[in-house]
């Protein structure tokens, strides 16, 4: 299989090959923008598989696919919020959410293997794509949850919501009262419910409220240290291949 990588930050890519070594897939060059991938694309055979950031560095990267015809498959590997992506379902398209996670980078890959043989052409409709994850689909988001305490429920507003983190296999909530709560449900599932201009994943373990951060701090390799107001149970830190979309999201 001739796989390619396109991510504009280096580390993050480097992070993907490595990954993708170790259940035996090699990736053996790696493009990092919009006009170098025009560049290759032009001069070489085309790959098998693409593993494609959306975000580059000097625009998005279906310009790539507006300027060449590339009959590649393509998983998309992004940050964009899944409420996003229904257009990348509806054209048969495999996306990894960073930071990409290494059993569903496997069943990724082993998805398109599985296609292979039955010769399924890769149908892609890149403007539908970019219309959608720049008038993201109207949608309602949770406005508030409720836990049991005791023999009770009790129901917590959403701006009442400091962040959610997963603990031993649970998840919970932290409010603004500086109390934990746990949560019947996943940050998986919770990536599908919140506001996205209100909350973001800064890391595996870690939703944030915009309104609870404090202050923000460089932290070692690359990555920031978030204050919130109240929460300080645990280092609430920026994951390195999170930070850029985490500085636009704060924009």
């Amino acid at each position: 299989m001739n796989v390619l990588i396109i991510e504009d930050e280096k580390p993050s890519a480097r992070r993907l090959q490595r990954m993708l070594a170790s259940i035996q897939v090699q990736a053996e060059v790696m493009l990092h923008s919009v006009e170098e991938s025009i560049t290759w694309f032009k001069n070489n055979e085309h790959p098998d598989l693409i593993f494609l950031d959306i975000q580059l560095s000097d625009g998005l990267s279906f310009e790539i696919f507006e300027t060449i015809d590339i009959q590649s498959a393509v998983i998309f590997t992004t940050a964009y919020d899944e409420y996003a992506l229904q257009a990348f379902k509806l054209n048969s398209i495999d996306y990894l959410l960073k930071p990409i996670d290494a059993d569903e980078l496997e069943k990724a890959v082993k998805k398109y293997q599985d296609r292979v043989p039955k010769q399924q052409a890769v149908t892609i409709d890149f403007n539908d794509i970019k219309k959608l994850l720049v008038n993201p689909i109207d949608r309602e988001y949770k406005k508030r949850f409720s836990v049991k305490v005791g023999q009770h429920l009790k129901l917590i507003n959403i701006e009442d919501i400091e962040c959610f983190y997963s603990e031993n296999k649970g998840t919970y909530v932290y409010t603004t009262e500086g109390r934990s709560y746990l949560l019947d449900t996943t940050l998986e599932l919770l990536e599908n419910e919140l506001e996205p201009q209100t909350f973001f994943r800064i890391n595996r373990k870690f939703f944030v409220n915009i309104n609870a951060i404090k202050d923000m701090v460089s932290y070692t390799n690359s990555r920031l240290q978030i204050k919130l107001n109240s929460y300080n149970d645990d280092e609430v830190i920026v994951a390195r291949e999170r930070v850029k979309d985490f500085k636009a999201w704060l924009e």
